[in-house]
């Protein structure tokens, strides 16, 4: 009986590592689509959604949204990384030698982290172009800029406040890219983020979510699971760096 239940682990495991995950961000999208539709609901907003064909389009009167300044973001959805592309691509030696467009056509790992689903989220595009690639902080002193929608900008500060309900969503995202493509995260961010998973631990929603984007990445979020653990001083596997040993032996990274 023992050795049944171990084959169809086993079994169970294999078929997960046999998914073709994306490789580049337009494929992402489209499966990323397939994964959110069915919660019709933005990130960072909670605003309901409402998909035709591949748009998606915000209901900003039911969750009360206010546009602070581009109506046309405002009433589209986009795919927002929650760790910005500029915080995992500038510590690639493609973003030195061109920015993002030279990372997209040379470094396959770029790509691979470009279109990772688990750094994917369908955002309010104003939200998504205020957020920019600002840190996530906790700004007590500033206002609400977006009507109900509860999410704080500091525009000189380069600060992005999120919710409450999401914050440990957003930690246990950040723990995963960073531990899977090997990225730095300071001090002072590792210390938010711990604090931020701790008050916010991962739900019933948030683990149903995780075991649809490992049916298409062939892997689950360790973070959420609770298989893997962040600490003060963790040191990251870089597991999906892997692909550089066969990839464009003339790539610096």
């Amino acid at each position: 009986m023992k050795s049944r239940i171990v084959i169809l682990i086993w079994l169970c495991f294999a078929s997960m590592q046999l998914v073709a995950a994306p490789t580049n961000f337009s494929q992402a999208k489209v499966i990323a689509q397939t994964i959110y539709a069915p919660y019709s609901n933005s990130f960072y907003c909670d605003c309901p959604i409402q998909w035709q064909g591949k748009k998606g389009l915000p209901d900003l009167a039911a969750c009360n949204y206010q546009v602070r300044k581009n109506a046309n973001r405002a009433n589209r959805i986009e795919w927002e990384h929650v760790m910005p592309a500029h915080h995992f691509g500038h510590q690639r030696q493609c973003w030195q030698n061109g920015g993002r467009k030279n990372c997209v056509k040379t470094d396959a790992v770029f790509k691979n982290m470009e279109a990772d689903l688990y750094n994917l989220k369908p955002a309010i595009g104003e939200v998504n172009g205020d957020r920019s690639n600002y840190q996530f902080a906790m700004l007590p002193a500033t206002p609400a800029q977006h009507g109900s929608c509860p999410v704080k900008v500091d525009f000189k500060q380069r600060s992005f406040e999120p919710a409450p309900p999401i914050r440990g969503d957003i930690a246990r995202i950040y723990f995963y890219m960073a531990d899977k493509y090997g990225l730095t995260l300071s001090r002072q961010q590792q210390q938010l983020l711990l604090a931020w998973h701790r008050q916010d631990p991962a739900d019933a929603n948030e683990r149903e979510l995780n075991q649809k984007i490992a049916s298409e990445m062939g892997h689950e979020n360790p973070f959420v699971s609770g298989i893997r653990e962040w600490h003060l001083g963790y040191k990251p596997r870089g597991y999906g760096l892997i692909i550089k040993q066969h990839f464009n032996h003339n790539n610096s990274n």
